[in-house]
C-alpha cells in the first residue's frame, strides 16, 4: 500500500479497514459500496404489497418518528410515491402526547382519514399491538426500521437489518437508509425511475448523520453522495435554512450537518410539531399539506416562514436546555461523584432531557439519566439516558426491567417509564448492577486519552491534513483523527471570545511553527498553556480557512506540561 501515506494508513487500520482495495474505497470521493435491496429480508413483499396498493389507488399513510431521521425518512418515501400517486398522506405523532412510534390512537385517526395501507419509517419494529389493532381496522401495514428487536416484533412486513434472519451483509443503516433501499428496490423493478434516488440522497445523508449511526460500509457511500446534493443546493428549503445559519452551501461538511442542520430539524420535535421540518425538506410544496397529525394540519406557510420556525425553536431550545443543564449540575455532588448520575427535574421540558443527559455524560464522563413527572399522570416517571463508551447502557437498566412501564434504548441512549413509588427502588437495583459490573472492570469511567496515534512535530504537514479529509466524512466509528504531539513550546497564547474561554495559540519545535486554537476550556488550560511552556497535546489537524487563504491549524482537546 505504498501509495498511502502510512499515517493515514494506521488510522485505517483503527477503522477497521485493512486491504488495499477496501482502503481505496474508503478515501474514493465517489465509493461504490452498495449491496442490493432485495438482500432485506421482507423487501419482496414489500414493493409487491406497496405496489397492489398504488394499482388500487389506495390511500397510504407514510408514518415516521419525530426526529431527524424520521422527517428524512417521511420526506424521502412521500417524495418518491408522490411519482406514483395522489392518495398520499403522512403522520409524525407528537413527542409529548403520543410518543414514539405507532399508537392506537393514531390508528383510529388514520382509519377515520381512509387509509389503507401504514408504510411506517424509522419506527414500528416491536408495535406488535398496534399493528394488530391496524391490521383489525382492515389496513395492511408495512413496517421500515433500523432499531434493535430486543420485544414481540410486528407480525406484518416487515424490512429492518437487525431482525431475526436477515442476511444483509450491513446492519448499521439508519431509518432513512432502510425507507432509501425500499425506494431503490421500487428503481430496480422499474416501478419508479432511478433519478428519485439521486434527489433524495440529501435527505439520506442529513437523517444517517442524524442518528449517529456508522459513517462506514455503505452508510459511507450514501453520505459522501448525499453531502454532494446537498451542496448543490438543489433543495430549496434546506439551502434557505442553511444560508439562514450562516454556513456555505458550496463547502457543508458533515460536522456542519450534524451540529447545525441536524439540531434545527430536531428542534421543531423537541418543542413545536416535527412536520414543520417535512415542510420545509419536500421540494413540491402540494406535498407539504397532505399530513393528517394535529400538528401538521397548521396553516401553509412560505420557506421564509418555515426557516424562522426552526430558527426559533433551535434557539429557544438552546435556552431551555442550558437552564435546565445548570440546575442539573448543581443537584451534582462533585466532591463525591457517584458512578451514575440519576437525576429528577420536576419542571424541565421534555424535549430536551436526551441532549442535556448527553451533555452531563460528556461533563462528568458518568452514565447519566434524567426522570421527570408525566405531564398527563404525576404518577409515572419518565426517563431519558446516555452512557458514556464501556457501559451498555440498555443492558445496564434491562437489571431493572420489573419496574419499566415502557422500556427502550440501545448501548449509548434509553428512554423508559416507571411509577413514581418505585423511583427508589429502581435507583438503587441500576447502582448494584453498576457496582457488580466496576468490580469487573473498575477502568471503565477513567477517561483515558482521546488520541488514536502519536505523530512527531515534523509530520504536520499541509499534505498530511490534505490526506486526513479524505478520511471524511467523520462520525460515529470513524471520527475525526485526535494525535497525540510531544514537545512543542506554547508562544504568545491569548483568550477569545465574549466570555474568554477560548484560546488561541502558536505551537513551536524545530522547525515547525503552527498555530493552535482550544475551544471552551480556556480557563482550564490557562496554567498549561502560559508562554514559553514545554507542553505535550493532543489534537485534530485541520486546514483553516479565512478571507481566501488557508492555513494548517490544530485543535486542542488536551495538553499537559512536557
Amino acid at each position: 500500500m505504498t501509495e498511502i501515506n502510512p499515517v493515514i494508513f494506521e488510522l485505517l487500520k483503527n477503522r477497521g479497514v485493512c486491504s488495499e482495495a477496501d482502503a481505496l474505497e474508503f478515501l474514493s470521493d465517489s465509493p461504490k459500496k452498495t449491496y442490493s435491496p432485495f438482500l432485506l429480508k421482507g423487501m419482496e413483499e414489500a414493493v409487491d404489497m406497496i405496489e397492489k396498493h398504488i394499482k388500487k389507488g389506495s390511500r397510504i399513510c407514510i408514518y415516521g418518528d419525530y426526529d431527524a431521521d424520521g422527517v428524512t425518512s417521511v420526506t424521502l418515501v412521500l417524495t418518491a410515491l408522490s411519482r406514483l400517486t395522489d392518495n398520499l398522506s403522512y403522520y409524525i405523532p407528537s413527542r409529548f402526547g403520543e410518543g414514539y412510534g405507532l399508537n392506537k390512537e393514531a390508528v383510529d385517526i388514520l382509519k377515520s382519514d381512509g387509509t389503507d395501507l401504514i408504510i411506517t419509517v424509522d419506527c414500528g419494529s416491536v408495535s406488535y399491538e398496534e399493528v394488530e389493532y391496524a391490521k383489525q381496522c382492515g389496513m395492511d401495514v408495512v413496517v421500515t426500521d433500523h432499531h434493535s428487536i430486543t420485544d414481540k416484533k410486528a407480525d406484518c412486513i416487515l424490512v429492518n437489518p437487525k431482525q431475526p434472519g436477515c442476511t444483509y451483509p450491513f446492519d448499521g443503516l439508519a431509518g432513512v437508509g432502510v425507507a432509501f433501499k425500499l425506494v431503490q428496490a421500487m428503481t430496480k423493478k422499474e416501478i419508479l425511475p432511478r433519478s428519485v434516488l439521486g434527489e433524495v440522497l440529501d435527505l439520506v445523508a442529513i437523517g444517517t448523520i442524524g442518528d449517529i449511526v456508522p459513517l462506514v460500509d455503505e452508510n459511507r457511500t450514501l453520505v459522501k453522495f448525499g453531502l454532494k446534493q446537498i451542496r448543490s443546493g438543489a433543495r430549496e428549503g434546506l439551502a434557505a435554512l442553511i444560508r439562514e445559519t450562516g454556513l456555505k452551501i458550496r463547502e457543508i461538511k458533515s460536522e456542519n450537518v450534524a451540529f447545525v442542520i441536524v439540531p434545527h430539524i430536531n428542534a421543531a420535535g423537541r418543542l413545536e410539531d416535527a412536520s414543520y421540518g417535512v415542510k420545509l425538506l419536500l421540494k413540491d410544496k402540494k406535498l407539504a399539506g397532505l399530513g393528517i397529525s394535529e400538528g401538521a394540519k397548521a396553516p401553509a406557510a412560505t420557506e421564509g416562514e418555515l426557516v424562522k420556525i426552526l430558527m426559533d425553536c433551535n434557539k429557544k431550545r438552546k435556552d431551555i436546555q442550558e437552564e435546565t443543564f445548570q440546575r442539573c449540575i448543581a443537584d451534582v455532588d462533585e466532591e463525591h461523584l457517584p458512578d451514575i448520575l440519576i437525576l429528577r427535574q420536576h419542571d424541565a421540558h421534555e424535549g430536551i432531557t436526551g441532549i442535556v443527559a448527553g451533555k452531563l455524560k460528556e461533563k462528568f464522563y458518568r452514565p447519566s439519566l434524567i426522570l421527570t413527572p408525566v405531564a398527563e399522570d404525576d404518577s409515572l416517571l419518565k426517563g431519558t439516558g446516555r452512557s458514556v463508551p464501556g457501559i451498555n447502557l440498555y443492558e445496564l437498566l434491562k437489571n431493572g426491567e420489573e419496574f419499566f412501564v415502557k422500556f427502550g434504548g440501545h448501548a449509548g441512549a434509553c428512554g423508559f417509564t416507571i411509577e413514581e413509588k418505585n423511583f427508589d427502588a429502581f435507583c438503587k437495583k441500576i447502582k448494584d448492577a453498576l457496582a457488580d459490573l466496576l468490580e469487573k472492570n473498575p477502568e471503565i469511567l477513567s477517561l483515558g486519552s482521546r488520541a488514536e496515534m502519536e505523530i512527531k512535530p515534523c509530520q504536520i504537514t499541509m499534505e498530511l491534513a490534505s490526506e486526513i479529509e479524505k478520511l471524511a466524512p467523520f462520525g460515529a466509528a470513524n471520527p475525526q483523527p485526535v494525535f497525540e504531539i510531544k514537545g512543542m513550546t506554547a508562544e504568545r497564547p491569548f483568550m477569545m471570545g465574549a466570555a474568554r474561554n477560548h484560546m488561541k495559540m502558536n505551537l513551536k519545535s524545530g522547525g515547525t511553527d503552527i498555530q493552535a486554537v482550544l475551544f471552551g476550556k480556556a480557563k482550564e488550560y490557562e496554567d498549561i498553556l502560559r508562554d514559553g511552556n514545554r507542553v505535550d497535546v493532543e489534537a485534530s489537524l485541520e486546514i483553516s480557512e479565512w478571507n481566501g487563504n488557508t492555513r494548517l491549524q490544530l485543535v486542542l482537546s488536551d495538553a499537559r506540561k512536557a
